[in-house]
């Protein structure tokens, strides 16, 4: 039985790509643990029209379509690579075509990739302001993760998968019905 919909955003273009594959963990571990059905969007899938728009209406059928997703989403997982210590430009630029309160009350995993560990409070300082703006619930739990907790793409950290596992279970607090049956399953 399906209980909504989880869409990712990647800020990113690369493929493979160390972002994708934290909201894609993050995402199948959701969709297993209430039911959802779930769509996943970088960059390159929003496509070459977002460069040139100026407002909503000046993107492409195919970014719209992925902000649309975005919208009607009960769940967002986000994600971006590290980029001078904040989210990626056309990350942003993507956002800012969005009507302000079009995610009100809309519960966020938020998570991010860098380098290393200078880059780790990105989740705390940039990301969860600029989806505060939006007021939606950006979970307690953010998740960042480093080029080491990664190996041919795929994340390998045991603590970092706890800490999905630990920003998955607060979503229950949204799907109480699922989170009941999951633990009486238990």
């Amino acid at each position: 039985m399906s209980h909504g919909k989880l869409v990712g955003l990647v800020g990113n273009f690369s493929r493979p790509s160390k972002s994708y594959a934290l909201v894609e963990t993050v995402t199948e571990l959701a969709c297993d643990r209430y039911g959802l059905r779930s769509e996943l969007y970088d960059l390159t899938d929003i496509g070459p029209s977002l460069g040139n728009a100026r407002r909503y209406d000046d993107l492409d059928a195919a970014a719209r379509r992925a902000a649309q997703d975005i919208i009607s989403a009960d769940v967002l997982v986000v994600g971006s690579p590290t980029y001078k210590g904040s989210y990626t430009g056309l990350f942003k630029h993507f956002l800012d075509l969005i009507d302000p309160l079009a995610l009100q009350g809309k519960p966020v995993i938020l998570t991010a990739t860098g380098g290393g560990d200078r880059h780790a409070l990105i989740v705390e300082h940039q990301l969860r302001p600029l989806f505060g703006f939006f007021m939606a619930h950006t979970l307690p739990s953010a998740i960042y993760a480093a080029d080491r907790d990664f190996a041919d793409y795929r994340l390998v950290s045991q603590p970092i998968r706890h800490r999905v596992e630990q920003a998955v279970a607060e979503l229950g607090a949204f799907f109480p019905q699922t989170l009941r049956h999951s633990l009486a399953a238990e």
